[in-house]
Parts: structure tokens; sequence; C-alpha cells
């Protein structure tokens, strides 16, 4: 297979994957929004897991906002590549002022996603950390660092397609890690599907609602 249907399709997959994990009472889906709701969503309801958020930012080059140099996490973990930093010359009152605008969008969906719940206990617990795909990674790393903070037994990341020079670094940085599709000739994460929409706050929401 080089690409899934849609992420449902990829979630679904995943859970195959997954089994051992089936009804384990210490063991939660956590997914990042907005495109790992989806997928972490069809790996819940299949094994009977429950399914929560943990929202993570990319921190984006000025003017270049589709390149990260960063990302942050719940909590205000902050991961940088040092790499894009200095090639684009970035200021820190220019990464202060891109980490103000993350951190209210952050702040919004926190309120938007989760209303009043508030972010379970995870000292202990398997994690099965879910996205839809990871090019650069860094938004995977600022979720795993500042969830190791928490004290987790062990977090599994889960993912359909990866860039594979990302892959490799972060099987250093979890448990274990199960990605189906490392294409050579990766170009983004949205290649490895053939229907690939935009996930709205409300499908977020509806998908959380259904789960709970």
């Amino acid at each position: 297979m080089n690409r899934y249907q849609d992420r449902q399709q990829a979630g679904k997959l995943l859970a195959t994957y997954l089994t051992h994990y089936t009804n384990q009472p210490q063991t939660l889906v956590l997914a990042l929004p907005r495109g790992g709701v989806p997928v972490g969503y069809e790996i819940a309801m299949a094994l009977n897991l429950p399914l929560d958020i943990f929202i993570v930012r990319k921190l984006g080059v000025p003017q270049h906002d589709e390149l990260a140099m960063g990302a942050m996490a719940s909590g205000g973990m902050t991961v940088f590549n040092q790499d894009i930093v200095k090639t684009f010359s970035i200021s820190s009152e220019d990464i202060q002022n891109v980490i103000q605008k993350e951190t209210q969008e952050m702040q919004r969906r926190e309120k938007a996603y989760r209303g009043n719940r508030a972010f379970p206990d995870i000292a202990g617990k398997t994690l099965i950390l879910v996205d839809d795909g990871i090019a650069t990674g860094a938004t995977l790393r600022a979720a795993i660092h500042a969830l190791r903070t928490l004290k987790p037994e062990a977090i599994i990341v889960a993912i359909p397609i990866a860039e594979k020079t990302s892959y490799d670094a972060l099987t250093t940085l979890v448990d274990k890690i199960i990605c189906p599709l490392i294409p050579t000739d990766f170009s983004s994460v949205g290649s490895g599907y053939n229907v690939f929409p935009q996930v709205s706050d409300e499908e977020v929401s509806r998908l959380l609602s259904y789960a709970l």
C-alpha cells in the first residue's frame, strides 16, 4: 500500500498493530489536533480505550509560516530547530512574537475542545500518541518532551506516514513507534492520502464527544 483512502482508514489500520492494548485500563489514546483526532478516534474505538487530546502548535518562520522553526506544547514546552533559526537569522524578538501568537491559539483550542474538562492524569499510564503523519517531526517531538515530564509509563507513537529521517530521529525518543508507510519519495503528509481535507474545530469537538 502506498497511500490511504483517508484518515479514518489510516486509524483503523493502525489499530490492527495495537490490539495488545485493547481494553487496557492504564492505556490512553492522545491525539494531536486537528489532523490526528480522526486517526486517534478510530484507534480508540477499535481498542475500546479513552481518547483525549494534547495540543501542540508549530512555530512558523516569520513570513514563511509553513516552515517550522520549532514547536510548543501544552504546558509551555518548546523545541527549536536551531539550523532553521540560524539559516533565517531569526531574532529573539521575532521568536517571542511567534510564541505569544501561538500561545493564544493554544489557549483558544484548549477552551474550544476541552471546555471545563481537566487534562487526564497520565502518570504511570501507557500513552498511544497519534497524529496523521510527520514531515519534520517538530510538533511530535515537542509533545513527547512535554509528556515525559508528566511521568507516563510508556509512550507509543502511532502515525500513518512519516518522512524517513524524522521517523529515525523519533525512534530514540519513545518506547515504540508504529508507522506503516515511510515512502522513499516523501513530499508531504497529505501525499499519503487520497482524501485529506482540513479538519475543523467542530469535527474535533464532535469526535471527542462521541469518544467520551
